[in-house]
């Protein structure tokens, strides 16, 4: 499994939720509930580093995050 941040957002011109894998240049997918829109973004991940690998593009790792406590 991937680790990259999806960001889920509800377009109202699309009337859909818009589902963006900020780190990886144009991997976006869609769904009509977040649930879909979150299947259909770890299933464009996939595409997106299969077709990188395919014609030997980089393949960004991903960022991850840290926890800051104060």
């Amino acid at each position: 499994m991937y680790k990259y941040e999806i960001i889920i957002y509800w377009s109202n011109e699309d009337e859909v939720f818009i589902a963006e894998i900020p780190e990886l240049q144009g991997c976006m997918a869609h769904g009509d509930t977040p649930e879909d829109a979150l299947k259909n973004a770890k299933e464009a991940i996939q595409l997106w580093i299969d077709t990188a690998k395919e014609f030997g593009d980089p393949i960004p790792k991903p960022k991850g995050s840290k926890l800051m406590y104060a």
